[in-house]
């Protein structure tokens, strides 16, 4: 298997192992007996990164992956698949 790798790669890393901080630091929360609100910010915190996270790996797939296996297409038979990389973003 070949490498794949894209540019906004470095950046879901580094959004990722902000979610692996937050997570670790929930672990210790709930360990250390504190308070149920500051453990749900924890929690978004996390959920909010990873989410961006996938969102961005999804956006740069579609942008990248989806160009070159479609290729070159008329402006008519464009428009669907700039339609549908836009409305994924609401996903």
């Amino acid at each position: 298997m070949t490498e794949h790798k894209h540019e906004t790669h470095p950046e879901i890393v580094k959004r990722l192992k902000r979610a692996e901080g937050h997570l670790k630091s929930v672990i210790a929360m709930i360990e250390g007996g504190r308070p149920c609100l500051d453990i749900a910010q924890q929690l978004h915190a996390v959920e909010k990164a990873i989410t961006q996270a996938k969102r961005t790996l999804i956006q740069d797939h579609l942008d990248h992956c989806l160009e070159e296996t479609v290729g070159v297409l008329p402006r008519d038979q464009r428009q669907s698949i700039d339609e549908f990389k836009s409305i994924t973003k609401y996903l």
